[in-house]
């Protein structure tokens, strides 16, 4: 009998001590709470990461400055990625690594509209919120888009100057990014359209030439555009990195005043050649506002403050309030209008960014 009530009193013992343990364990029950595990995705700081197209890009740098800002404000933590490359595949090894990480959400510009679906669809089904700017991807792998300003804007403001630029007449090229970029397609498509115009009957559009947004093949295709054609009068540039190597290209071979050049560019990257004429003016919006607008959409969609639909409104820092429009058959949040810079003006913002 003594020896069954020792078992008893050992078993009791033993069993006791596993629920102990059992309850007190960073696996058990009370892992959801404040003594839970530290690497939950809902424990400290939201992560909010940013995608985007390609390294070495001072037009994407700005945009990250201000995207960082944005959630430094709100108290989040900014995790800022691009590729070597401006390539689909290196960004989806980073939204692959981004999805391990358990980020909230992430922001993409996007280098294709369609190839990163399969990736950024993983993301949204893993709980992330996933937000696209500048270059979007398409409806279904997004929950909204922020885009720098009024695309038909931008594409008919740019057919205007070249045609005020070269007085209606004569042969003018585009100088893209990518082929892929949709941003860029999109604004090549309204210049398009708006050349259908009578009032531009005399200009003739040669050819869509792309620069890939690296420096060395921007400068190569724009060189191949003047030996190809040698009666272009004009050269589009809408990225920030041809419409500077395009501007090299002109004034290292005395071309200022014979070609023009117009399109959107960095005003830092920009002075010098506004200033002497070869670019007698272009355009471009605030990178860092575009940045810092995703930043706080991302913010208002992780916290619940809107869902991305149209009619949603959401505070943005600085830029107050901002609205969720439609965008074919998904939405958007607008900026504004591009903002013109010339002679006048090159001054005062070349030291901003």
């Amino acid at each position: 009998m003594k020896k069954y009530w020792t078992l008893v009193l050992s078993l009791v013992l033993v069993f006791s001590i596993l629920s102990a343990c059992s309850q007190g364990s960073p696996g058990g029950n009370a892992s959801n709470g404040a003594d839970g595990d530290s690497t939950s995705k809902n424990d400290g700081p939201k992560k909010y990461a940013f995608i985007f197209k390609n390294t070495g890009n001072p037009y994407g740098e700005k945009m990250m400055e201000g995207f960082e800002e944005a959630i430094n404000e709100i108290g989040g933590e900014a995790i800022l990625r691009a590729p070597d490359q401006p390539t689909a595949e290196g960004q989806i090894q980073i939204i692959e690594q981004l999805i391990t990480q358990q980020v909230d959400s992430i922001v993409i510009s996007g280098n294709d509209p369609d190839a990163l679906q399969p990736a950024l669809t993983k993301a949204m089904d893993a709980g992330i919120e996933v937000i696209s700017v500048d270059s979007a991807v398409n409806t279904d792998s997004r929950v909204t888009h922020v885009n720098q300003a009024d695309p038909e804007a931008i594409g008919r403001i740019q057919i205007e100057a070249v045609s005020e630029m070269i007085g209606g007449k004569g042969q003018i090229a585009v100088l893209s990014a990518t082929s892929q970029a949709t941003n860029q397609n999109l604004w090549i498509e309204y210049m398009q359209k708006e050349l259908e115009k009578p009032e531009y009957k005399d200009i003739e559009l040669v050819k869509v030439a792309y620069g890939d947004d690296l420096r060395d093949k921007s400068v190569s295709e724009t060189e191949a555009l003047l030996k190809t054609y040698p009666d272009l009068k004009a050269i589009i540039a809408p990225t920030t990195v041809g419409i500077a190597a395009a501007g090299k290209v002109l004034t290292d071979k005395g071309l200022g005043g014979k070609i023009a050049l117009t399109g959107l560019g960095l005003p830092s990257e920009m002075a010098s050649y506004i200033e002497s004429g070869v670019s007698p003016w272009m355009y471009l919006w605030n990178p860092i506002d575009v940045g810092y607008s995703s930043g706080f959409t991302a913010a208002a969609l992780v916290e619940g403050d809107m869902e991305g639909k149209a009619g949603d409104t959401f505070e943005a820092g600085r830029l107050g309030e901002k609205a969720v429009v439609e965008d074919g058959d998904g939405t958007q949040v607008m900026l504004g209008e591009p903002f013109k810079f010339d002679k006048e003006n090159i001054g005062e913002w070349k030291d901003v960014y």
